[in-house]
């Protein structure tokens, strides 16, 4: 196994979005109105902000480009901006 993965299960074990709330991280498969998303994306990104393994969570969500859900506390659309400015 290599460092690298390693490095990334150890995080991702750490993290507050496992369990029974992590739906909350990701768009559901039926439509979701504005309100319904703003208000989920606001709780998914509430727990990442005490969350002791975000900024692990960030990187590894911008280095493959992740095209779904709340990671890092960013959002897709945060996501994509960030990985814009940073040329």
């Amino acid at each position: 196994m290599s460092v690298q993965l390693e490095a990334e299960q150890i995080w991702q074990v750490k993290a507050s979005c496992r369990g029974p709330l992590a739906s909350v991280f990701f768009p559901p498969s039926h439509f979701e109105r504005k309100e319904d998303k703003e208000h989920r994306e606001a709780q998914a990104k509430a727990m990442c902000a005490a969350c002791p393994v975000r900024q692990p969570c960030l990187d590894y969500a911008l280095r493959i480009r992740e095209p779904h859900g709340i990671w890092g506390g960013l959002n897709e659309a945060e996501r994509k901006d960030l990985l814009a400015r940073q040329g």
